[in-house]
């Protein structure tokens, strides 16, 4: 019996020993293949003056689908998602315009869409006319009594769009009020001022860029009182992101109104649920008594 516990204590000692041996073995051969292998050529040195090599390669440019003249196909129904129709500026939440409805007629708070630096350059007399419209904006503002919402109001009004493509013109309609805007790809002078001006277009390799002028100075940017004169020139630059999304970017000027040229940029979101279309909103029914209301007969104010 004792033998026999002695003979398996000595194989015990003998197998440890084995793989004590193999592993050795194993790191050694390593050890040799990582001293054969033949090291990468150092880096010649960049040139003076040489940009650095990007660590990454930037991933490429989406390009949109074509139609059939060869240019991205921005065709769809799309809509912003931000609280610029209540402010282009950042702001804060703010309180109602009538105190009857609450919470349902509060200013939600947002980001803005104004670039450089978030603020309009307002001319002195403007920034003060800007006041006057804040004030008085549940008379003065054009949406509540369903006038067409100009140029860019209409592309962030929160109601959906639909761009509809051809080779010669390019269709906007807009659910709000039944609003429409054309861009001539032919460049075409503009008949008269109208609400939301006049809009030629061209292609810049994946962008669609139009230049829109002959406004009438009536419009709003927003329910904040933000607006423009009849001077105002706006160039906007839509770019396919992927199938998706658009990236917006206008570049406004008046020179009757503002002390620079300055932009708002925001996304555009593509309508895809299987009935995506745009409705009616025929407002002018809904407005008829902010208007007209007190030449009714009996009225008191």
């Amino acid at each position: 019996m004792q033998s026999r516990f002695w003979r398996l204590i000595v194989s015990m000692f003998g197998a440890a020993a084995c793989a004590l041996i193999l592993i050795q073995i194993g790191i050694y051969a390593q050890a040799r293949g990582a001293a054969a292998a033949p090291q990468a050529a150092p880096a010649a040195p960049a040139a003076r003056g040489a940009a650095a090599p990007a660590a990454q390669a930037a991933a490429p440019a989406y390009r949109a689908p074509r139609t059939g003249d060869g240019h991205p196909n921005l065709s769809g129904i799309w809509q912003s998602m931000n609280e610029a129709n209540w402010n282009i500026e950042a702001h804060s939440a703010d309180t109602w315009r009538v105190s009857a409805l609450g919470a349902v007629d509060a200013t939600p708070p947002g980001a803005g869409i104004v670039a450089d630096g978030g603020t309009i350059p307002y001319l002195p007399a403007a920034a003060e006319k800007r006041k006057e419209n804040f004030k008085n904006r549940l008379t003065l503002d054009p949406e509540i009594k369903c006038y067409l919402p100009g140029t860019p109001r209409a592309m962030y009004q929160n109601m959906p769009f639909q761009i509809i493509q051809d080779t010669d013109y390019i269709a906007m309609a807009f659910q709000f009020a039944g609003a429409l805007r054309t861009i001539y790809m032919k460049p075409t002078p503009g008949p008269a001022d109208s609400w939301m001006g006049w809009s030629n277009g061209k292609w810049d390799g994946e962008t669609l860029v139009i230049d829109t002028k002959d406004f009438n100075g009536m419009a709003w940017l927003d329910r904040a009182g933000n607006f423009t004169s009849d001077k105002l020139h706006v160039v906007e630059r839509i770019t396919a992101m992927d199938k998706d999304h658009l990236n917006y970017e206008a570049t406004i000027e008046d020179p009757d109104t503002f002390s620079r040229q300055w932009k708002i940029s925001f996304p555009l979101y593509r309508r895809v649920e299987p009935n995506a279309r745009l409705l009616e909103f025929k407002c002018v029914e809904y407005s008829e008594e902010v208007i007209y209301g007190k030449l009714r007969k009996g009225a008191t104010n």
